[in-house]
C-alpha cells in the first residue's frame, strides 16, 4: 500500500525487508500520510512511541486521534493484555491503559487471534463483518472499530463507538462497506 501511494515509500520498502526489523520507516508512513487525515488511530510497535507519536500527530494538525501499544507487543488495541493509549483532541493529551474486561470482553490468548495466511485472513474479515464468526476476532474488530469510530467523532466514547461497530455489523451494513470498497478498489 505505501509503495503504490506513498511514493517516497517505495524507495525504502525493500530495505525494510531486508532488515526483518521494526524501524523508522514503520512510523515515518503513518505519519506523512499524503492523505492528511485529521483523525487517527494509529498503532506502534513499541511503548515508548505513544505519547511522542501522539505528539507529533497533533504538531501536524491531526484534531483527534489514539495512539495504540498492546501490551502483549501488539501494535493494536488488544484482548490478550492491557492496551496503553494516549489519547488527544482539542489540545489536551492523556495517557491510559484500557482493558477488555473494561468493554464486557474477556481476555484471550494472542494465539486465539492468529490469522493465516492473506487469502485466509480476507476470509476471516468477510466471516466477522457477515456476523457468521463471533468470539475473540470479533471482538478483537469491535474494539478498534469502535476507537475509530470514537476518534472520528461518530460516538461519545470508546464503549458507544464499540456499540456502534456491533450494530454496523450485526445490520450488514460493515460488510456492505467491505464489498463496495473492493468493488471499487478493483476498477
Amino acid at each position: 500500500f505505501a509503495q503504490k501511494y506513498h511514493t517516497s515509500m517505495k524507495y525504502v520498502g525493500s530495505i525494510r525487508k531486508e532488515l526483518g526489523i521494526r524501524t523508522v520507516f514503520n512510523i515515518l508512513g503513518p505519519l506523512t500520510n499524503p492523505a492528511s487525515p485529521k483523525h487517527h488511530l494509529l498503532g506502534v510497535y513499541d511503548r515508548s512511541l505513544v505519547e511522542p507519536v501522539a505528539q507529533v500527530l497533533m504538531k501536524l494538525g491531526s484534531e483527534s486521534g489514539m495512539v495504540v501499544y498492546g501490551n502483549d507487543k501488539l501494535d493494536e488495541i488488544s484482548l490478550s493484555a492491557s492496551t496503553t493509549v494516549c489519547e488527544y483532541r482539542d489540545g489536551w493529551l492523556k495517557t491510559y491503559e484500557i482493558s477488555p474486561e473494561q468493554f464486557g470482553f474477556e481476555r484471550c490468548t494472542k494465539d486465539d487471534l492468529k490469522g493465516g495466511t492473506p487469502e485466509e485472513n480476507a476470509d476471516i474479515t468477510r466471516q466477522i463483518l457477515r456476523g457468521e464468526i463471533r468470539g475473540h476476532m470479533r471482538n478483537t474488530v469491535l474494539m478498534n472499530a469502535g476507537a475509530a469510530i470514537y476518534i472520528g467523532g461518530k460516538a461519545e466514547s470508546l464503549a458507544d463507538g464499540i456499540s456502534e461497530a456491533a450494530g454496523l455489523i450485526d445490520s450488514g451494513k460493515a460488510y456492505s462497506v467491505l464489498e463496495n470498497f473492493v468493488e471499487l478498489s478493483n476498477k
